[in-house]
């Protein structure tokens, strides 16, 4: 139930949004990951995305994922039209956290 309702607040969210500039800063991972990562690099990464899919399943299957996958979930999360709420990043952070 949260996929499709995600999908729909960020394909809103994203469409009637202006047009945005991002500038993802750059994250070694021996600095580990976190929900200020960019998306498309927890994506490229097999336990940072099974954390993704547990909270969040579908996020880089989505139609906009081209236009937010250099944002962190904490930049996106005010675009989420309350989809991504403070507390499923709170609970993304404490699993992002435990990757060693």
């Amino acid at each position: 139930m949260k996929a499709p309702m995600l999908a729909a607040a960020l394909a809103l969210g994203l469409a009637t949004s202006p047009a945005m500039v991002v500038t993802a800063h750059a994250q070694t991972k021996a600095a580990g990951f976190s929900t200020d990562t960019p998306i498309e690099q927890l994506v490229a990464d097999k336990r940072a995305k099974a954390v993704l899919e547990k909270h969040i399943p579908g996020l880089d299957k989505h139609p906009a994922y081209g236009q937010f996958k250099t944002m962190s979930l904490t930049a996106l999360q005010p675009w989420s039209q309350g989809a991504i709420t403070p507390e499923m990043l709170e609970k993304i952070q404490a699993d992002l956290a435990a990757i060693k």
